[in-house]
Formats: structure tokens, C-alpha cells, sequence
């Protein structure tokens, strides 16, 4: 069986080293090139976009892959939807692994917004030294709040527009939480902002021991596809697919040459 594993995610590697593990499973892994430097998952890679949904079509079908796996960022919403158009249009199994979001504790105080312009509108109404980790590419959202200084942490540098008073730090977690406490502590910050990405939050614990507010951005509506909190789950969703899988072929193809539909796999 071939399965095309959308990453960039630390979920996506994770998944990728399973699959390298499952007898009669080949991998092949993409990364969407926005990071110079990126980590390299097992297996096979491919790096770049597809062109569109009609590109993401034809190399399903090139590949022969049985296939998808969507481990790709919360908040890449675009990619998502390419995948599920083009998964319905050949056919092929899709699995979205996502993450569980960040909850509230007690000793927060957080703001949920919609996107980041609604949290760039909120901003003046809670402090004047912000800390962005939203990452690099749409932190022009907050270009115009010239009354307010920022602190941006990201893996590779922004690009403009950005804010007029802005300081870069380039910077990969995993993070501490006493290493975030005096970063904030450090910069005077008095607002964190952040998308809700879910998974291991220094920045948050560092808030609430601050008594910092937090503007969290909440994450897009997942599409109506089989979707799963963790790498162990959709492990299980391939071995599935495998299991139903005609004898003498790799494939998720059914006997009469269609493939498997994940709703009769009790996985929709």
C-alpha cells in the first residue's frame, strides 16, 4: 500500500517513522518547501506544491497511491481542501490527523477571535507589547498598529508588510516553560498571541503564571472526512484499510476495482 502523508508537522514525522515499520506500507511524504531548513520524516519525500486541485489529482493517480494522510498544519486550511477535492475525485481513502486544541485552565484569561485581523483589532484594548507566535507569513495583519511594539518568534524571518515596531526572533521549540517565562518576562510583554494549534503549550503555563491575557485564534472547522486525534489512530485507520484490502493486491482498490469507502470501514 502507498500512502502519501501530508506534513510538515511534528504529528507527520511521527507517523511517517510508523509507517516505515508496517510490513507492505510505502510512504511517501510531503513537504509544502515554505522552510529552508525543514526536518526530514522516513521514508520517501517530495517537496513543493502540486498545482492546485487538478495536480494534487493527477499525481494520486500517478503514483498509484491508496492512500492520504493529512498531517499538515491546523490553520492550513488551503491544502486541506485541495486534499479532500482531489481525494473525492480519484477515489482514494483520506485521513485528516489533527491534534486536540489547547482548553482553557483555570488562572487564564484568554480572548478567542475568529483570525488574526479580529485579534489585531482587539490588541489595543489589552496591552501595548505584544508577543507573536502566529507564524511568519501573515504577520502583516498587524502592520498599522504603530502605538504598539511586537515581538515575533518564527523559524525563518517574515516578510512585509509587517508591523512598524516589530523585533524577530528566529527561534524552534520545543520550548520551556521557564524559558518562556523569562522571555516574556524579558521583553515586558503583557499579550501573548497565538493560533490554536494544540500540542505541547510552554507559552501558555508561562502566561497564566504571568497573568498575561492570551489572544487565541481559533482553528478553521474540520471538512466532513474521517479525522483522528493521533498518530496511533491513524495508524490503526491504515491497518485497517490494509486488512480490507482484496487478497494478492497492495492496493484499497475493492473487488470490482473501486476502492474501499472508509464509511463501509466504520472509519466515516
Amino acid at each position: 500500500m502507498i500512502v502519501l502523508i501530508l506534513g510538515g508537522t511534528t504529528e507527520g514525522r511521527l507517523l511517517a517513522s510508523a509507517c516505515v515499520q508496517l510490513p507492505g506500507v510505502v510512504t511517501i511524504s510531503s513537504l509544502a518547501g515554505r522552510t529552508n531548513d525543514p526536518l526530514i520524516p522516513a521514508g520517501d519525500l517530495r517537496i513543493g506544491g502540486f498545482g492546485g486541485v487538478s495536480g494534487l489529482t493527477r499525481y494520486l493517480g500517478a503514483q498509484k497511491i491508496d492512500a492520504v494522510v493529512d498531517a499538515t498544519h491546523t490553520f492550513a486550511r488551503q491544502m486541506t481542501e485541495h486534499a479532500v477535492e482531489a481525494c473525492a475525485a480519484s477515489g482514494v481513502p483520506l485521513l485528516i490527523l489533527r491534534r486536540p486544541g489547547w482548553t482553557e485552565q483555570p488562572g487564564d484569561t484568554w480572548h478567542r477571535v475568529p483570525s488574526l485581523p479580529a485579534a489585531a483589532v482587539l490588541l489595543p484594548e489589552l496591552g501595548k507589547r505584544i508577543f507573536l507566535t502566529t507564524g511568519r507569513q501573515e504577520i502583516g495583519a498587524f502592520a498599522g498598529l504603530d502605538d504598539l511594539w511586537f515581538l515575533a518568534r518564527s523559524v525563518e524571518p517574515p516578510a512585509p508588510p509587517m508591523p512598524r515596531r516589530l523585533s524577530v526572533l528566529l527561534d524552534r521549540g520545543p520550548f520551556t516553560v521557564e524559558g518562556e517565562q523569562a522571555l516574556l518576562t524579558a521583553h515586558r510583554i503583557d499579550v501573548l498571541v497565538t493560533k490554536d494549534s494544540g500540542g505541547p503549550a510552554a507559552k501558555l503555563t508561562a502566561a497564566r503564571a504571568l497573568s498575561l491575557p492570551v489572544v487565541l485564534v481559533d482553528r478553521p472547522a474540520p471538512p466532513p472526512v474521517p479525522l483522528v486525534p493521533s498518530v496511533e489512530a491513524a495508524v490503526t485507520w491504515l491497518r485497517t484499510l490494509m486488512t480490507h484490502a482484496p487478497a494478492g493486491d497492495g492496493s484499497s482498490a475493492g473487488g470490482d476495482g473501486q476502492r474501499a469507502d472508509p464509511a463501509d470501514l466504520g472509519l466515516g
